[in-house]
């Protein structure tokens, strides 16, 4: 089993309740998510075309591609609505002192 390389991406400051937070880490484009204080990262891309996740908030868990409306749960990247039909990716996450990090199977 690989083993996982956290990288530190933002403070708990930085990202609001409900707002979303791009991040490239290692050359992945994630979209670190903000739910009621819990944080969750997923793949910044939308599984039904690619779109990033940039211009939109969450509801609760549920995150929407501003493109088509896809929705998806980032706490387990399941697809809520469609047009998508494939889970997004997502990663480990892990707050140490007031510092968001990400991790990333190496």
């Amino acid at each position: 089993m690989a083993d996982v390389q956290y990288f530190a991406v933002a403070t708990t400051a930085d990202i609001e309740p409900g707002e979303v937070f791009i991040a490239d880490v290692e050359g992945v484009q994630m979209a670190v998510c903000n739910v009621d204080g819990d944080f969750y990262a997923i793949r910044d891309a939308c599984t039904h075309d690619g779109a990033s996740f940039d211009q939109t908030d969450l509801e609760g868990p549920e995150i929407f591609c501003p493109r088509h409306g896809a929705v998806f749960d980032v706490t387990s990247g399941a697809v809520l609505g469609a047009p998508a039909n494939a889970p997004v990716d997502t990663f480990p996450v892990r707050v140490t002192g007031n510092t968001i990090e990400v991790g990333i199977q190496q």
